[in-house]
């Protein structure tokens, strides 16, 4: 039973991770261009649709899980977003650049320091390894998707078994 309900902390914790990155970013496209031309990875002509793009995907993650639709496939695919942000903030750190990750809104040139960096890495892989439990551990209640979704009740072999 204990598992279900991680499963579902989990679950509402990643979706509003993603629903509020997207969001925020939504909310101020003109900000988040800046922040993704300032990882300084794509040419100029993507800048743009990444920066455009991104936030509707990450509110579709955030949707899925929401409802609890494809969890298992929506945790994987969180699971491969995550690490492409990690790497890219492993990739500023490492070239010496000093930007905002615009995470969370915001973005661009920044007074930041390796424990700024080390704190977002920290983070993003706190977020990594909830997308990890909800591939292991896709069920929960409240869930509208099949393969996702759960009860509450126990039948005594499920309890002797968690």
């Amino acid at each position: 039973m204990w598992i279900k309900v991680v499963s579902l902390l989990a679950r509402l914790s990643l979706a509003a991770v993603w629903l509020v990155s997207g969001a925020l970013k939504v909310a101020d496209p003109a900000q988040t261009i800046i922040a993704v031309r300032a990882y300084q990875l794509l040419p100029e002509d993507l800048v743009r649709p990444v920066a455009n793009t991104l936030p509707f995907f990450e509110i579709a993650l955030g949707l899925l899980l929401l409802i609890g639709l494809a969890v298992r496939a929506t945790a994987a695919v969180s699971v491969v977003l995550l690490l492409v942000l990690i790497g890219v903030i492993v990739s500023v750190w490492a070239r010496g650049l000093s930007i905002d990750c615009g995470c969370f809104g915001g973005g661009g040139a920044a007074d930041v320091n390796g424990w700024d960096y080390t704190k977002e890495i920290l983070r993003d892989v706190g977020f990594l390894a909830l997308a990890v439990w909800l591939i292991v551990f896709p069920r929960t209640p409240v869930a509208l998707g099949l393969g996702s979704r759960t009860t509450f009740s126990v039948t005594p072999q499920q309890a002797m078994a968690e």
